[in-house]
């Protein structure tokens, strides 16, 4: 993860006498249409301070939360002492006893975030700077708690680096490329559970934890890698080269995973004894409070099954203390909203059919279900011990905002700000102070420091930014009925100069995938209003399947993903349509991956209102994507063939006569690019006209040079063009 903070430009254009008209730029540009952020602020220990890295990039200063003020410099690239030194660097993490500070630069990205990269340590009281390894590159570079060793993954082996004695021990040597790996997450793990590091240090530091990926049975998964003109690989001008990795599509081998404890004095390793078998998961693993004490979580293939093990690091044994089992799929968002005590932990679930925290000890006894009601938590801050208070956010406002809340020791819960909108905290470590992040559809993000119920200081509130936004497009929240007749949460965005008595070309916007949320009550400026700016309706609803309204809600999609996404997206379409100002006959849909399958959905379903769609890198056929994500809500194909066909869009293709834009990145490791030359196959071979791009070099946010811009250009023109 690069931890440089990027700091956008929010300066007032001023016009004579009115303001500047807002430019592509202003609304598709990810480096103008951005609001002004803050430093990241980590939490010291002694609960009255934070560091922030400084304006330069070169220092890590301390800061009083009292006053918001510095009041010491902790590291400067410019004060080293010694031979090491460094002009900059991309991140760190400060060693729990405080002492010293990992530090890397150079970082190579690998996956979405994964990385290599060139690491220090840098000693606070001496004020000098070691070399973590002088062998290469390092992966998953990881601090013990008093800072004297460092775990890290080269080659697919650990390493551990003994900063006192300058020594460097192999700890595993089995490590190789597309076969073995230890320590680092492979693909699949990284992107469906967001493991970026399974490395953990024991609380002595004696032992050092980590998971074992044998993928030696897992496909290759290949494409070509062109030269191009954005960041240009020269070598593949003539011939192109290949991006080869281990990706499982739906049904084929995951990596075979095991936990592993390595025994820093006894230079041993031993397999954890758990009781499971080889298509089993490791979503989590993390010592819980004591050095004797690891929590394992197992996770079955099916998804459907959670069981919890407290294991003896030292005899290997593993004791079950927790089950979780589901009639859908159960979402690492919850399981993995975890949080270990020294004497128990807190744990979301969904089993209420509302996602809420539980309170359990070591044994596996709920001590306490914390929250109740029909909302959703959707985050846990942690305990504050003096207060006996849990800190978390919830949906309590409804299912489109976010609030931090506080829940006593008698379960009574009080918002600190109970404003729709979306309100996220990080706190100081004893929980006294909070910097508190807030924003909705019209009001840009606003930061601000408090001291429990008191504003101690504004940090940002981004008011040049947003008086540039004055005068854009503005989202009105509002409910539609689905195709059952149930209330679906919507948005529509009208143009800025909008007019009753005319007619306007409609385009919808949908994701729609398990779990997601696109209707919320949040600042996010981007192409859509830039689309409504140009002229058009653009509205969205959150169908069946989308988070955050229970479970109920949710599950109805399972093992047949896109059929209720589909009507429920279709009937918004229809009431939009419906509406006076709307021209019926200039409907489209635009979406992207996920959003990108249901256009193709869309376009493809019985009395579909849609003239014409974009899809922007698109699943074409759930086969066709990674086993994780895909069996969490299809199972496997020979488990569910009928839904597997439903689900398909290359068996719509028959009912596909709108107009349609279909694109993808060349370089997109996630939904890869034959998805779309699966799809639009079938068209050609069926004798289907329609539109296609290809982004060379990119991958699925298209976020390099100016891909964005251009891509919205692109829409603009194909629905400027289509929709006549």
């Amino acid at each position: 993860m690069n931890l440089r903070h990027l700091f956008f430009a929010a300066a007032l254009c001023i016009a004579t006498p009115a303001m500047q008209a807002l430019t592509i730029e202003d609304y598709c540009d990810i480096k103008v249409n951005a609001p002004s952020t803050i430093k990241e602020m980590r939490p010291m220990a002694d609960g009255v301070s934070y560091l922030a890295i400084g304006e330069n990039g070169k220092t890590i200063d301390v800061y009083s939360y009292k006053t918001g003020q510095k009041t010491s410099t902790l590291f400067d690239v410019d004060a080293i002492k010694g031979d090491v030194k460094i002009e900059e660097f991309d991140g760190y993490q400060i060693s729990e006893n405080e002492k010293k500070i990992l530090l890397w630069n150079e970082s190579e990205g690998l996956y979405r975030h994964s990385f290599f990269a060139e690491f220090y340590v840098y000693d606070i009281m001496r004020q000098t700077m070691k070399r973590v390894s002088e062998g290469g590159k390092q992966r998953c570079a990881t601090l013990s708690h008093d800072g004297r060793k460092v775990a890290f993954v080269r080659d697919n082996n650990i390493y551990i680096s003994n900063l006192e004695y300058e020594t460097e021990i192999a700890v595993t040597k089995d490590g190789k490329t597309n076969e073995i790996i230890n320590g680092a997450p492979d693909w699949g793990y990284e992107e469906e559970f967001g493991i970026e590091n399974t490395i953990r240090w024991s609380n002595d530091d004696n032992k050092l934890a980590f998971i074992r990926f044998d993928e030696s049975q897992v496909p290759m998964f290949e494409f070509d890698v062109y030269s191009g003109y954005c960041n240009p690989k020269s070598e593949y001008e003539l011939y192109p080269g290949q991006f080869e990795y281990k990706y499982p599509l739906a049904g084929f081998n995951n990596a075979v995973v095991s936990a592993n404890v390595y025994d820093v004095n006894y230079k041993t390793i031993k397999k954890m004894d758990l009781p499971m078998v080889e298509t089993d998961y490791i979503p989590s693993m993390e010592f819980g409070g004591t050095s004797d004490r690891l929590i394992i979580m197992v996770l079955n293939r099916d998804q459907n099954n959670l069981k919890i093990y407290n294991v003896n690091p030292a005899s290997t044994v593993a004791k079950l203390i927790y089950t979780e089992s589901s009639n859908a799929w159960l979402s690492p968002s919850a399981y993995q909203m975890v949080t270990y005590n020294q004497n128990d932990f807190v744990m979301g679930s969904d089993k209420s059919g509302y996602r809420h925290l539980y309170q359990i000890d070591y044994n596996g006894n709920v001590l306490r279900q914390l929250t109740k009601g029909e909302y959703y938590v959707t985050a846990y801050y942690g305990y504050n011990a003096k207060t006996k208070e849990h800190y978390f956010q919830s949906t309590q406002l409804g299912a489109i905002n976010r609030n931090v809340a506080k829940v006593n020791a008698k379960g009574v819960v009080t918002l600190l700000n109970p404003v729709e909108g979306t309100e996220s905290a990080s706190f100081s470590s004893n929980f006294n102070y909070y910097v508190r992040t807030y924003s909705n559809a019209t009001t840009p993000n606003q930061y601000t420091l408090w001291n429990g119920s008191k504003k101690i200081a504004d940090l940002e509130l981004n008011a040049s930014y947003a008086e540039r936004y004055t005068n854009a497009p503005k989202k009105e929240f509002l409910k539609v009925k689905n195709a059952a007749g149930q209330e679906m949460d919507a948005f529509i965005i009208k143009p800025a100069d909008f007019d009753a008595s005319k007619k306007y070309p409609l385009l919808t916007y949908q994701y729609n995938g398990p779990e997601s949320q696109e209707v919320l009550n949040k600042w996010k400026m981007d192409g859509i209003y830039y689309f409504a700016d140009q002229g058009y309706i653009v509205a969205c609803v959150d169908g069946r399947g989308t988070g955050c309204k229970s479970r109920s809600w949710s599950d109805a999609v399972y093992k047949q993903l896109g059929k209720y996404e589909t009507m429920d997206q279709v009937a918004g379409a229809k009431y939009f349509a419906s509406l006076p100002y709307v021209d019926e006959q200039r409907v489209a849909c635009f979406g992207w991956s996920y959003g990108g399958y249901m256009t193709l959905m869309e376009l493809s379903a019985e009395n579909t209102p849609f003239k014409a769609g974009i899809s922007m890198a698109p699943v074409t056929d759930w086969r066709y994507y990674d086993s994780i994500y895909t069996e969490r809500y299809m199972l496997r194909p020979e488990q569910n063939e009928s839904g597997y066909e439903i689900s398909s869009t290359l068996n719509k293709t028959d009912n596909m006569n709108a107009k349609l834009l279909i694109m993808s990145g060349t370089a997109d490791d996630n939904v890869h690019i034959s998805n779309t030359f699966m799809y639009t196959s079938k068209l050609t071979a069926e004798g289907k006209i329609f539109d296609m791009m290809a982004y060379n070099g990119y991958d699925h946010s298209l976020r390099m040079c100016n891909a964005r811009v251009q891509l919205y250009k692109k829409i603009m023109d194909f629905l400027n063009t289509r929709l006549k």
